[in-house]
């Protein structure tokens, strides 16, 4: 197992070889138990295993802090269920991302489906951090309580209740009625077009795929960060707003940075920049996809921080988030407005998923079997 020899980038199928890496490849034929052994042992995919799966403690360790504040509602309270998606989304994107890049020398085939899974988490992902945005983050979000400040969560007004429905003083507008009827349904529309491109990548569009695959998720990121662009210019354009200053500069501060790391990953993923400088010379340790994995977890860790100051001011004053003359209309949120969606989502990602891997495995099979007999 530890002496299976690594080859360098002519002698593996073209499919399966990186752009300005040339050496430290696997090749694809290795058994599960050999997979699992090479994450110990430096390839050209080791760093990209590491970078993904030990940000899941860490992302795990932030997440449980919220339920080591005082008087917050039980983790299995309704109002915790967004919280629970979004990290759920962020497991399956960590997890199918290290495992990917750990278990694709199985075979050309195999090597597809990781990928195509890797795609649908990252979409999963986009739509349980709207699911966050949306209850924690949307304009008109906030906690029906039975006092001014948050109460423990026998205090608290169920938050799951089909009839529980909040009055308006004034007739919904515009903005109102797309992130009352159109947001969530919008990010799932999306990512299922993201799910559809990326996997598309594999066959088409190969010299351009890590721009298009980069490119291709501006568009939920876009369409999922709508609350916040809203609170950030509600903001801006309410000098006697009700927002908590301090709050909304620290929320802006997370939101700002999780935008930079993204950013830079993306620069990273598209330049191929540091390989492309000085090809061979980061083929084990620093290539670019291993900083494009820092800073996407960088990126995801300030956003859970900044979904973090919205739950903390919603616990403290569920008031505090609303435009001045705004009452809360939002429901709060019940299991099948959230786990409910996104298991529809993962439902239809899962059809994507296979619908490309039995097209892989057209492709693939008669070239996999010469492998084997090579």
């Amino acid at each position: 197992m530890w002496s299976l020899p690594l080859v360098r980038h002519t002698d593996v199928p073209v499919r399966v070889t990186e752009s300005f890496i040339l050496s430290g490849y696997r090749f694809p034929n290795y058994s599960l138990r050999q997979c699992l052994a090479s994450a110990f042992r430096p390839t050209n995919e080791t760093g990209n295993f590491w970078t993904h799966f030990l940000p899941i403690f860490v992302f795990a360790f932030h997440f449980m802090e919220v339920f080591t504040w005082e008087k917050v509602p039980e983790p299995s309270d309704p109002f915790f269920y967004p919280f629970w998606n979004y990290f759920l989304g962020v497991l399956y994107l960590l997890l199918a991302s290290s495992l990917a890049h750990l278990l694709n020398s199985m075979s050309l085939i195999i090597r597809e489906i990781c990928f195509f899974v890797d795609y649908g988490t990252i979409s999963a992902y986009t739509v349980g951090s709207s699911l966050a945005y949306f209850y924690y983050i949307h304009p008109q979000a906030g906690i029906p309580e039975n006092g001014p400040c948050g109460h423990n969560s026998s205090e608290r007004k169920s938050l799951n209740s089909d009839e529980q429905t909040w009055p308006s003083e004034s007739s919904p507008t515009q903005v109102q009625l797309f992130f009352e009827s159109l947001y969530i349904p919008s990010t799932c529309l999306v990512a299922i077009i993201c799910v559809l491109t990326c996997c598309n990548t594999r066959q088409r569009w190969r010299k351009y795929r890590y721009a298009v695959r980069t490119l291709v998720f501006l568009l939920p990121f876009f369409v999922s960060s709508t609350p916040v662009f809203y609170r950030l210019l509600s903001l801006s354009s309410n000098s006697t707003s009700s927002f908590s200053p301090h709050l909304s500069s620290t929320m802006a501060a997370f939101f700002y940075r999780h935008c930079f790391w993204l950013v830079v990953s993306a620069v990273f993923n598209i330049s191929k920049i540091p390989e492309r400088v000085s090809p061979g010379n980061f083929d084990i340790w620093g290539h670019s996809h291993q900083w494009f994995h820092c800073c996407t977890f960088l990126s995801i860790l300030d956003e859970l921080h900044m979904i973090k100051v919205e739950i903390r001011a919603l616990l403290l004053n569920p008031m505090l988030l609303l435009p001045p003359s705004t009452p809360p209309r939002l429901p709060g949120p019940t299991f099948w407005s959230t786990y409910g969606i996104m298991v529809l989502l993962q439902g239809c990602i899962a059809s994507i998923i296979a619908w490309f891997g039995w097209q892989a495995y057209q492709i693939y099979a008669p070239e996999q079997k010469k492998l084997k007999c090579c």
